[in-house]
């Protein structure tokens, strides 16, 4: 491609840009794929305000449990959320802070465009 006629960066500024390693842009596409699900979406929103099991989740969502399962399975293996054992129950909850605030910061991006 021939981009002799784009003057507005020079060549240095160009060269000096920096992208994230392939590995990690394909992590992050995974992650933003997964977050395409507005069922994944309502399960983060409610894991960000307390950890929960899956039968707490599936009433809350009025979601089958299977379907819950599914969900918590793609999210737990992108590392969004991680899982703990309380007695017989497996409670689940946001991975870390990050996540947090990537879910946080999008409904604010949201909130703030169609004001």
């Amino acid at each position: 491609m021939d981009n002799s006629a784009c003057k507005r960066m020079d060549k240095n500024q160009i060269e000096n840009l920096t992208i994230p390693a392939p590995e990690t842009v394909t992590r992050m596409s995974a992650i933003f794929q997964a977050l395409q699900s507005p069922a994944r979406l309502n399960i983060l929103f409610l894991l960000k305000e307390r950890d929960m099991c899956v039968c707490e989740l599936s009433e809350a969502l009025e979601a089958s449990q299977s379907a819950i399962s599914h969900n918590l399975r793609i999210l737990r293996q992108l590392d969004l959320v991680r899982v703990r054992k309380e007695g017989r129950f497996a409670v689940y909850y946001i991975a870390d802070e990050h996540v947090r605030l990537l879910i946080e910061t999008c409904r604010q991006h949201i909130i703030e465009e169609y004001r």
